[in-house]
């Protein structure tokens, strides 16, 4: 809901409320943003509104006329240089005299009962299936019922999500959903419109800038932020997640001080090292209370967040393009978008935050066949084949993947031009007949015929100068030419911000995917961005070529999208390096990490969970010792933490042993059960393993746990894990989350049996004769003697599994073992699964 009350803004949500007011001298106050409150009258407001006599010492006045207003010392809807604000700006601007002050000042706005459609970037989209979208509202319409029924397609495309030019600034019998505020630079005929759109069920707030230039000369953009918000308060903590290739997504918190923090990227991408969503919280805020922030950008490219804390105690959080390496030509008549920002407000801790953006970016972002769809099992033939496929090798993987119940075969890279390794052939996207004689049909054929479905992987953006590609067309790549290129992976970028190089893209993967049935697409971007110039642009255009590559990506996503709309697409960039919801827009489904080491992982999907929903997390389940950390992990441990996400096989079942095809077999059956809940359940948190309760001051260790309910909380599913053992430590609990708490539910794990060689000369202390470890005794017994692993079933109330927990079966600690005891070694874990039986 949106309402306008004499020079007050007032947008609700379900649960929160967001404020600003028009001040005396034109500039936007922000007010408030939390909990829902009531607002009925501009003067309900008075209580929140700064209150200012006098400005603070070295402070500048913004005009005569105002002589208590220091911009400096105001909390601001957006800003700028030049008139006294000296903190983080939201628009940056060179005027054609080279002046760089800015005056926007309020002139007009609009309220709209359905949300405009950005013209060249991905959106957050409102309506569904059947949904009513209302279009907007002349002024002299009041009443009238235009509204009209969309498609889905309509609504996620923003097809039919023009709007008219002005709309009834009181609407009654309507749910307006969009307002749009219009600032006017006082001497520079510039115009600045203020896009916000209200997600009310989710709790999510969307906000966008639009820059047009009314005046008669050309001026150089060099900031347009997304959106701005300044808090009266200094104690925030902003929480980042940063990493690297192989560890993305680590969380890690820094306590808001006097000056700036800033998180960005500036690989090209979003980048592994510094994701866009962000967190704004309070010092004693943990998973389920206290006031937590949520904050992200629907954007792949060169991102930027900054919290800043002034001499004055506000705290401003700014986000958007990074202007680092930044600006755009603006002729006149033109007009510049930023990208699409979203947040929300929970005052229940971290999980009601994430609670919000996981519906956010389940409702209104993903979009298309995928969107809802329950996602299928995959063996992928990466870790199984490297770069080594044949058509034999490939079949023999794909008849023991559809032994064990896999669904889904993905060829992975190797099978185009002459790919032997990774210094060849990108760009060259034509069949190796030597690997594959048939083609991709022929394989295809096959793989369908075995009924599995069939996917491949593709790196569109990329080329080697050793390819045919390159050595025809070296003016198509970004590189400074004449001059040595940094290279990345043997590989160099294609220059997106050509038209031609879209065009080439989309019909050379046109070819591809229609070549064959093709079911799944894994489409990979393996190195960050060098020597940046796009040969044949103008030197003074150069800033420009960062963002126009990311318009030309998502023209290229966009396209295919539309002519393969069957197809499960799925991101990667290097694993997590462009987890974003820009690619969300386009793909249902992100790799996570290249990382599937099963400790490394349940850190990296816990990171992921703040802001993303488990149904667009790809997790695969590898074998050990990993390829990636030689960490040996048991194989449930593996299923187990890969479970709770988009779930793939990445191992070379043919080289199995027959237990481990027994376990993958039961692991698959089980996931095939459970998947709807862990696809698309509510993913909440319970203790992380490292983190450190403020309020209690005890750490968690090195327990993490998680559970996954189904919406109608008839169905839950728990994990637990621990790092590395401690020793007589035998007590144990396990918390499910998000129960309901006046239903009975059935509580049971999943039962298992322990090889004895995993108890190693431990063996002797009940055998009869002495036993070798490792010798041939050993390994017969093993394949006759299994141990039976503990039971837990239980039936009990929602309130008393969540509140009291489950204490789970001791630990071994070193005096003896039975079923009655819980095998629980360095990286174990447990799946538990919660039914409702009945409610009270």
């Amino acid at each position: 809901m949106i309402r306008y009350l004499d020079g007050l803004f007032v947008l609700d949500t379900a649960n929160t409320t967001y404020a600003f007011k028009i001040l005396p001298t034109g500039q936007p106050e922000h007010i408030y943003y939390g909990r829902r409150i009531r607002i009925e009258g501009a003067s309900d407001a008075d209580i929140l509104v700064e209150k200012h006599a006098f400005v603070p010492g070295n402070t500048n006045v913004y005009d005569k006329e105002h002589m208590q207003y220091s911009l400096e010392d105001m909390r601001l809807e957006f800003s700028s240089y030049g008139k006294g604000d000296i903190r983080e700006p939201f628009v940056e601007i060179i005027h054609h005299d080279g002046g760089r002050t800015c005056d926007f000042v309020y002139s007009d706005y609009v309220i709209n009962s359905r949300k405009t459609a950005l013209k060249a970037l991905p959106g957050a989209y409102m309506a569904g299936i059947g949904e009513k979208t209302d279009v907007a509202l002349s002024r002299t319409a009041e009443g009238n019922d235009n509204s009209k029924t969309v498609t889905r397609e309509q609504a996620e495309t923003g097809e039919e999500a023009e709007k008219a030019e002005k709309t009834e600034k009181t609407v009654t019998g309507y749910d307006p959903v969009e307002l749009v505020v219009i600032y006017t630079d006082k001497f520079y005929g510039l115009v600045l419109k203020l896009y916000y759109d209200v997600f009310y069920d989710t709790d999510v707030i969307t906000r966008r800038s639009v820059l047009t230039n009314d005046s008669g000369e050309t001026v150089d953009i060099e900031r347009l932020m997304s959106m701005q918000i300044d808090f009266n308060r200094d104690d925030l903590v902003m929480t980042t997640f940063t990493g690297a290739w192989a560890r993305e997504m680590k969380r890690e918190d820094i306590s808001l001080k006097r000056g700036k923090f800033i998180n960005s990227s500036f690989t090209g991408t979003s980048s592994s090292r510094a994701n866009p969503f962000v967190m704004l919280s309070g010092s004693t805020t943990d998973e389920d209370k206290g006031d937590c922030y949520g904050f992200n950008l629907i954007y792949s490219g060169n991102h930027f967040e900054a919290a800043e804390v002034s001499p004055y105690g506000k705290t401003r959080f700014v986000n958007g393009i990074n202007p680092a390496g930044f600006s755009w030509k603006l002729a006149p008549g033109e007009s510049f978008e930023s990208p699409e920002a979203f947040f929300t407000y929970s005052h229940n801790g971290f999980n009601g935050m994430s609670r919000n953006m996981h519906e956010f970016i389940r409702r209104h972002i993903v979009r298309g066949e995928w969107k809802d769809r329950i996602r299928p099992v995959l063996i992928n033939s990466w870790e199984a084949n490297y770069f080594n496929i044949s058509e034999r090798k490939l079949l023999s993987l794909a008849k023991a993947a559809k032994d064990v119940g896999i669904e889904l075969f993905v060829m992975d890279d190797g099978w185009f031009g002459h790919r032997n390794d990774d210094t060849s052939s990108l760009g060259d996207w034509f069949v190796n007949k030597d690997k594959l004689p048939g083609g991709l049909k022929g394989l295809c054929d096959k793989i369908k015929a075995l009924g599995l479905d069939f996917g491949i992987w593709v790196e569109p953006e990329m080329t080697n100068v050793d390819s045919l590609f390159y050595q025809a067309h070296p003016d198509l790549t970004l590189e400074i030419p004449g001059k040595d290129h940094s290279e990345g992976r043997n590989q160099r970028i294609l220059d997106l911000t050509k038209e031609e190089v879209q065009d080439y893209i989309i019909d050379s993967m046109t070819t591809v995917f229609s070549s064959a049935d093709i079911s799944y697409v894994k489409w990979d971007m393996n190195r960050t961005f060098t020597d940046v110039f796009s040969q044949g642009m103008p030197a003074e255009h150069q800033g420009e070529v960062f963002h126009r590559y990311v318009l030309g990506l998502y023209r290229v996503m966009g396209e295919l999208i539309k002519r393969f709309p069957h197809i499960l697409f799925e991101g990667c960039a290097a694993g997590g390096n462009r987890f974003d919801a820009g690619i969300l827009c386009y793909f249902p489904q992100i790799w996570a990490s290249d990382d599937t080491d099963a400790l490394c992982r349940s850190k990296i999907q816990t990171g992921y969970s703040y802001g993303y929903p488990m149904s667009t997390v790809s997790a695969h389940v590898s074998s050990c010792p990993n390829h990636q950390t030689l960490r040996d992990t048991s194989i449930e441990t593996r299923f187990n933490v890969a479970a709770f996400g988009v779930l793939g096989y990445e191992c070379n079942l043919c080289d199995m042993g027959s237990e481990d095809l027994t376990a993958i077999r039961a692991q698959i059956e089980l996931y095939k059960k459970w998947r709807d809940v862990l696809q698309f359940g509510t993913f909440i948190r319970g203790r992380v393993a490292g983190a450190t309760d403020e309020v209690l001051g005890k750490s968690f260790g090195d327990l993490t746990e998680w559970t996954c309910v189904s919406g109608d909380k008839k169905r839950a599913v728990g994990f637990i894990m621990q790092k590395l053992v401690s020793p007589n430590t035998q007590y144990a609990s396990y918390y499910p989350r998000g129960l309901d708490p006046e239903a009975k539910y059935s509580f049971k794990n999943r039962k298992l049996k322990i090889n004895v060689m995993e108890f190693g000369d431990l063996v002797n202390t009940v055998a009869p004769v002495h036993i070798k470890q490792g010798g041939l005794a050993h390994n017969i017994i093993a394949k006759f003697v299994k141990m039976d692993g503990e039971e837990e079933a239980y039936e009990s109330y929602g309130d008393a599994l969540m509140y009291g927990g489950v204490s789970l079966k001791p630990a071994f600690s070193g005096t003896g073992y039975s079923d009655e005891v819980r095998f629980f070694r360095d990286f174990a874990s447990r799946i538990y699964f919660m039914v409702q039986k009945s409610k009270a």
